[in-house]
């Protein structure tokens, strides 16, 4: 679990100010002069060769001069390679006078890591024996990942679509050959037509707030006709989409492709017997010479 130490500080300074109430003095921290990593766990994105990640190295009282404290990487905890993975910019760090952080700065070196990598370094601070709060300890470990700056066209053209609705209700394929586009009136939006039956088109939006958390969503659509699905009538005659909320769809910039959960329903019919069942789609685009030859092949 993660422990973020300048989250507690700083909780435990507006309790402080917050019980005083309206009275002028304030109370601050008198305890002893701790210096520690201000997290145990820290997950660095690499998008590219040049880009400086921070680590904040945070100590519990500001002092009126500068400190410097040493952070060496443990070998025996780490697979990530110094200088093929990654690179550190100073093995020490200052936390100037006045202040109560300073940063370890690490740089990721994206062209050597795969997106199937599972990397790590260990890291040590080297600290004297009263700055060590035994309860957080000196060690911080760091997650490295390739990740891939996000754009929007790199979802359009053609994609391959495979699901579990296929396997389960598409006999004849398995799998789809489509085509997507930018959505001209919708940011990070793409509309894939024809999905999985002719004539019945999927938006899907791309968050793109977080590199490190990349989801997508899908609004409740209309996903097919039941005569095109099951060769008859039902309810309204249609089957809607949605994004259930119990899942999590998300996408890679690396692998340009889609991780997609929808629930598919039949509107007009009792809510008891509605539901067809909640599928797992892959989306993966590819080019123009792939798609040419799935063609030839059938698809």
């Amino acid at each position: 679990m993660k422990k973020n130490i300048l989250t507690l500080l700083l909780a435990s300074t507006v309790a402080t100010l917050w019980l005083a109430g309206c009275k002028p003095e304030y109370t601050t921290y008198t305890g002893p002069n701790y210096i520690l990593f201000s997290d145990t766990l820290y997950e660095m994105a690499v998008v590219d060769d040049v880009s400086y990640h921070n680590i904040p190295i945070v100590a519990t009282q500001a002092c009126d001069y500068d400190r410097t404290v040493g952070v060496e990487v443990i070998d025996a905890g780490s697979n990530a390679v110094e200088g093929k993975h990654y690179s550190i910019e100073s093995n020490s760090v200052t936390i100037k006078a006045g202040e109560l952080a300073g940063n370890l700065r690490v740089k990721g070196y994206h062209s050597n890591i795969s997106v199937y990598d599972s990397l790590g370094i260990k890291l040590q601070l080297i600290v004297p024996e009263d700055a060590v709060w035994d309860l957080y300890g000196t060690t911080a470990n760091v997650l490295v990942n390739k990740a891939c700056k996000f754009d929007i066209n790199a979802f359009a053209g053609y994609c391959l679509v495979r699901s579990t609705f296929i396997n389960s209700y598409m006999t004849t394929t398995d799998k789809i050959l489509a085509r997507s586009e930018v959505c001209p009136d919708e940011e990070n939006t793409i509309i894939i037509r024809d999905y999985f039956f002719k004539g019945y088109d999927i938006k899907i939006k791309f968050d793109t707030s977080d590199i490190k958390n990349p989801l997508i969503y899908m609004e409740e659509q209309r996903f097919a006709s039941t005569a095109d699905a099951f060769g008859t009538l039902y309810g309204d005659g249609y089957i809607n989409a949605y994004h259930p909320t119990a899942y999590t769809s998300y996408y890679s910039s690396c692998e340009k492709f889609i991780f997609q959960y929808m629930t598919l329903y039949v509107p007009g019919m009792d809510a008891a017997s509605n539901t067809i069942g909640t599928f797992v789609n892959a989306v993966e685009w590819i080019s123009d010479d792939e798609a040419e030859k799935l063609m030839r092949e059938g698809y």
